[in-house]
């Protein structure tokens, strides 16, 4: 021990106390996904705090020269036997009755209980220090030693804090009406019971306006159920904000709406405002249920999310390389389908799993900020097999369960998931997102990561040719530009069940006026012919400014391939807006197919005979005798519009050519304009040059050119981002690296090019690398999402994997038995060979 006592005096220096704001990786491994449970424990280092399997930490100490590690060894306990256990051998599961995650009366999550043993190690040659051995050695070794050990086991771990432990859905903000709500003296007194809505006699579901008085049912459902919206369109009548839900009051409180802020809120006033129309709060007893229980009853439910799941059958559990499932860290299962389906890529496998030990030599001192690192740490640990072994029994002892469970324990990705969301709006958060998002999201990174280099995205890349025809002079304007996706319309009105779709409307619409249970909805039924048909026939272009004709007039725009990539990825517009703007979902089915012939809609580019556009800036939007002024825009309008998803030049066009009368007007010239080529373009002020570079009216700092220049771009596209950011240098950084592929490809967008130029001069065309190839696919994953929107409800993932389909829900990875490939969202096809 005096060795040891001597090694450790020898290394004090390097071992740190961990202060507020250290990041102490004492959960999971920088390279792997090994963690204080796997075999073998987790080595934290005692001076950077990062946490190394068995596997690694001899490459870390060759590597750093750091000696001290602190050993963390946790053995699961067997759970305690409960009074409430039905016998199945699982833990007896309390009915939620709060919208919460993590706290007294929410939904359920479970916190495994662990033995744990801690021991300092010293490399190389792992002697070991308990902490009854350090209690025999010097006093300033075991001061230093002893708080190092107390201060790592004590910090929150990196994982922790970026996890949310703990989430209150019921927390609500104190409505900005409550205090001064003006209360109408019209004599209206509401009696204890026997409600009824004054427009259509409905009984449940019923609100009471806190300033009138007056009772109305509450909101339409996405499924047809709740009520006929007749209390918001008081609130849109008369503009009164506020309304408490009838049979919710309790002496406790009850549920308050503000449609102006729309949001459940609280109304600290509400014995007041409740007594002026005659209702003793203290009287009242709950009869309905409260908002908070409908939520709750539809987050348990999942009768409507069986097909997708394929709950209604037994599956047969696998495991093995490349079939290891994936924890769903809150919301994350949009992460975890399409990195499964990413790594089933043969582009991904070969970059980052084939070269994993050239990579992790090559990481940087911290690994765990380090994108390259932690994508093929991923990419290994779904691969691999490692990770791919049946969960622990919930239940020590008890009984097995006649049903295969198919859970895994899988891979929990807390330090990919923080990387690649870090400083995003959306994929920083624990929220639920849009899987289509995050996919491109997630190319983005790969493409600035890889701008030297095997570049995996390009598996994805196409070009798409777009062919505008001025109806007045017949003459073409050709322009090109990247995409990834394939983004399918669905034609509502090629349902080919209509008769019966119109029949189900029906029974709904007397229900709703009878008061009548609302009938199960109907799917519709949309051929996938019908899609692509929408996707290939000409779109009319009202409003085009034709350089032939010197004036604004109709057009035609045809969209087709100019390149086929080696995969295709289809994603159907399932998510689109109502006629209020309000997000929706479209449930239909579509007959997707297994193959795909896509030859007949390659580009050909300009015709023989075909005359082009000439390359003529349209006039400024002024009168010659008019001061050329900058046009003052609508910042909140311009706002509120980049909160909704649209690119910030497409938000700021659409008020100027609004003229900033509104968020409505802005909105229609949103969705008017979306397929222009140059939606996203910066918009041209009154006066300035549409040509590239910089105009003479235009200023940019010389110190903001030179320090984007300084990160590899060029002059110009340092000058279009500035440009596109009123010269803030913030803004133009995180611009310019989220329109890569725009920048990449402005010789081609802004020139176009003709198929018989290209194939004359037998060159690559000009901008980003694509390849091309057969337009002849087949099916091998699709991503299905469950739910009204993109911000909730849940997605799995089916991948065909040798001949066999497997649905990857999270971390359970079962055989499919029937794929719901008409139910799909995303959809992921593979060049086929011949």
């Amino acid at each position: 021990m005096a060795e040891v006592s001597e090694v450790l005096m020898s290394v004090l220096s390097t071992i740190r106390v961990p202060r507020p704001g250290d990041r102490v990786h004492k959960d999971e491994c920088a390279l792997s996904f090994s963690s204080p449970e796997s075999e073998g424990g987790l080595y934290v280092c005692m001076n950077s705090f990062l946490g190394f399997g068995s596997q690694y930490v001899d490459r870390h100490h060759t590597r750093s020269g750091q000696r001290a590690y602190l050993h963390i060894s946790q053995t699961r306990k067997a759970p305690k036997e409960d009074d409430e256990n039905s016998g199945s051998g699982d833990p007896p599961k309390k009915k939620p009755t709060r919208l919460a995650i993590g706290i007294e009366g929410g939904f359920n999550v479970e916190q495994e209980q662990y033995e744990e043993e801690v021991k300092v190690v010293l490399f190389p040659d792992r002697q070991e220090v308990t902490s009854d051995d350090l209690a025999t050695m010097p006093d300033v070794v075991r001061e230093r030693v002893s708080l190092a050990m107390a201060g790592l086991m004590s910090a929150d771990s990196v994982s922790h804090a970026l996890q949310v432990q703990q989430w209150d859905g019921e927390l609500r903000a104190e409505s900005r009406h409550a205090v001064e709500l003006e209360q109408l003296n019209n004599g209206t007194k509401i009696p204890p019971s026997g409600w009824r809505c004054e427009v259509c006699d409905l009984q449940e579901n019923l609100w009471m306006n806190l300033s009138d008085g007056r009772v109305f049912c509450g909101r339409r459902y996405f499924d047809g159920s709740g009520g006929n919206n007749h209390a918001l369109l008081h609130f849109q009548q008369t503009g009164h904000p506020l309304a408490v839900k009838l049979g919710t009051i309790t002496p406790d409180g009850g549920d308050v709406y503000s449609y102006d802020e729309d949001d459940m809120v609280l109304d600290p006033k509400l014995p007041e405002h409740l007594s002026h129309f005659g209702i003793d709060m203290m009287t009242m007893e709950k009869t309905e249920h409260t908002m908070t229980e409908l939520e709750i009853a539809v987050n348990q439910r999942v009768g409507e999310w069986e097909v997708i799941q394929e709950s209604g059958a037994t599956l047969r559990p696998l495991s093995g390389p490349g079939l290891t499932g994936m924890k769903n860290l809150g919301n994350s299962c949009y992460l975890n389908s399409v990195m499964q389906v990413l790594f089933t890529v043969p582009d991904f496998q070969s970059k980052y799993v084939s070269n994993i030990d050239k990579i992790f030599n090559e990481a940087p001192s911290d690994p765990t900020q380090d994108f390259k690192t932690q994508v093929a740490k991923l990419g290994y640990g779904l691969l691999s097999g490692e990770y791919s072994k049946p969960a622990p029994d919930p239940g020590e002892g008890s009984e097995p369960s006649s049903e295969p469970r198919g859970d895994q324990v899988g891979i929990a990705a807390r330090m990919f998931k923080a990387l690649v969301g870090r400083g995003h709006p959306e994929f920083s958060t624990n929220r639920q997102q849009d899987a289509q998002e995050f996919l491109l999201h997630f190319i983005n990174m790969v493409e600035r990561n890889c701008r030297s280099g095997v570049n995996p995205s390009e598996a994805f890349r196409f070009l798409v040719e777009e062919r505008i025809v001025c109806q007045q002079s017949q003459k073409a304007k050709y322009t090109q530009r990247v995409d990834y996706i394939l983004q399918l319309p669905v034609p509502m009105d090629q349902a080919t069940n209509t008769e019966e779709l119109q029949e189900a409307e029906r029974r709904r619409e007397e229900a709703d006026s009878s008061g009548a249970p609302t009938p199960a909805p109907v799917r519709a039924c949309i051929p996938f012919t019908a899609c692509m048909a929408a996707l290939s026939e000409p779109e009319t272009l009202t409003d085009f400014w034709s350089s032939a004709a010197q004036a604004k007039t109709t057009a035609t725009k045809t969209t087709r391939f100019a390149s086929f990539p080696d995969h295709m990825v289809i994603q159907v517009k399932k998510f689109t807006f109502g006629q209020d703007w309000v997000p929706k979902k479209l449930d239909v089915s579509i007959d997707v197919p297994d193959t795909l012939d896509l030859t007949a809609l390659r580009a050909t580019g300009q015709q023989p005979g075909e005359e082009l556009l000439p390359e003529v800036a349209p006039p400024p939007l002024m009168t010659p005798d008019v001061e050329v002024k900058a046009p003052v825009l609508d910042d909140s309008t311009v706002s509120q519009l980049c909160e909704m998803g649209f690119p910030l030049e497409a938000c700021r066009k659409a008020v100027y050519y609004t003229g900033n009368t509104g968020i409505d007007a802005a909105m229609n010239w949103v969705m008017g304009h979306m397929d222009d080529p140059d939606f996203s373009a910066p918009l041209v002020l009154p006066g300035t040059s549409s040509a590239p570079g910089t105009t003479p009216t235009e200023s940019f700092s010389e110190e903001h050119l030179a320090t984007i220049v300084s990160m590899g771009f060029s002059r110009d596209q340092a000058t279009r981002a500035l440009r596109a950011t009123s010269n803030v240098l913030e803004r133009a950084v995180d611009w310019i690296f989220s329109h890569l592929d725009d920048l990449e490809s402005m010789e081609v967008s802004e020139g176009g090019r003709s198929a018989a130029e290209s194939e004359g001069s037998r060159e690559p065309p000009p901008g980003p690398k694509v390849r091309d190839g057969p337009g002849k696919y087949e099916l091998f994953a699709f991503i299905s999402h469950m739910g009204t929107s993109t911000m909730c409800g849940h997605y799995v993932c089916h991948i065909k994997k040798d001949q066999q389909w497997v649905i990857f829900n999270d971390q359970k990875v079962c055989a499919s038995e029937k794929p719901p490939k008409d139910l799909g969202y995303l959809y992921f096809y593979r060049r086929v060979t011949e």
